[in-house]
């Protein structure tokens, strides 16, 4: 599965030069880590965030999003936003931000 670049390149730009950012490509996708940890990526057009187990419900309220389902078992903690719902920048952002804010909660791997 091809991933959305632009999208891509759009995190790249939230992120800036942070210190303990990563990219890996995996399974047809491409992640961005912080301190060794999955925070956000790009699956086809949309955009992945890991928010955490007890923000799962509340991210899901939000509009555009999707349980997250790689496998045909929901991940908990770990939503879908649709590109068509970050086309925004601030709203783009925000996401990124609770993405790389969970991942900074988890030790450095």
């Amino acid at each position: 599965m091809a991933y959305d670049e632009g999208l891509a390149e759009r995190i790249r730009h939230c992120l800036g030069a942070h210190p303990g950012v990563a990219e890996r490509r995996m399974f047809g996708s491409i992640t961005f880590l912080y301190r060794g940890n999955l925070a956000v990526g790009v699956t086809g057009d949309d955009l992945m965030v890991r928010i955490g187990p007890d923000a799962t419900d509340a991210a899901l309220a939000r509009p555009g999003t999707r349980p997250c389902d790689m496998t045909g078992r929901p991940m908990r903690g770990w939503v879908l936003v649709a590109g068509s719902a970050v086309t925004e920048d601030e709203a783009l952002r925000a996401w990124v931000d609770e993405g790389r804010a969970f991942a900074a909660s988890l030790p450095p791997k």
